[in-house]
């Protein structure tokens, strides 16, 4: 498992997420428009139970309920799509940080490495014996994929801090990516993926920040 170190700096980022997340929805919805659409849906809902005895209503209800999330989801579409690429580009580095691990001493891992269309493959050899590991196998080469794999071993355990999952560069080789082990962080004494603990923080920071009125992140 990771350090505790890791656990409170991702706590710190999912309250962060969090009320960044809040404030480019209240930002960027209509507020008005939102809370009637959030009204009518708890009306239909208070409607189909007070009406449990009468399906005519009971339906009527259940269709205003459907038009009513509907367009409830549609209000929030602005702030969404605004919110999707930093998010997804916030959830793939976050997945490099907490979801895999260095490699340990004597562990082996694959790198692969991408190379740009005008890259000759055949004559193209790692650079990392200086980094504390060692090439365990000759390169197999992908030329469809301009890629090419090898196999290192960790010489100690500092070495695997030295190769990160993904690296993006220039030139010939365009990135290099580690098949490093997975890693859970450390919650209560429990290992959990550190996705599970994001959203949990998340969810909790979200409905604490919305009680407390601040008119900027409220929707």
């Amino acid at each position: 498992m990771l350090s505790a170190a890791h656990t409170w700096s991702l706590t710190a980022i999912a309250i962060a997420s969090s009320i960044a997340l809040l404030w480019v929805f209240g930002r960027f919805s209509n507020r008005e428009r939102v809370a009637r659409a959030k009204r009518q849906v708890r009306a239909q809902l208070y409607a189909m139970r007070l009406y449990g005895g009468e399906p005519a209503l009971i339906f009527r209800a259940q269709k205003q309920l459907l038009i009513w999330n509907a367009r409830y989801l549609a209000l929030m579409l602005p702030a969404a799509a605004i919110a999707l690429v930093p998010g997804i580009l916030l959830f793939m580095e976050l997945d490099n940080l907490y979801g895999h691990r260095p490699l340990a001493a004597g562990e082996s891992a694959i790198v692969t490495a991408g190379f740009s269309g005008s890259a000759d493959l055949r004559t193209f050899e790692p650079m990392l014996e200086g980094r504390g590991v060692i090439v365990e196998t000759p390169a197999v080469r992908l030329p469809d994929r301009h890629e090419a794999c090898w196999r290192v071993r960790a010489l100690h355990s500092e070495s695997g801090s030295m190769l990160r999952r993904r690296v993006s560069l220039r030139g010939t080789v365009r990135w290099i990516e580690v098949s490093c082990p997975a890693a859970r962080i450390r919650v209560f004494g429990y290992g959990m993926n550190w996705l599970v603990w994001f959203l949990a923080v998340s969810l909790v920071t979200a409905l604490v920040v919305s009680r407390l009125g601040i008119p900027a992140l409220r929707l």
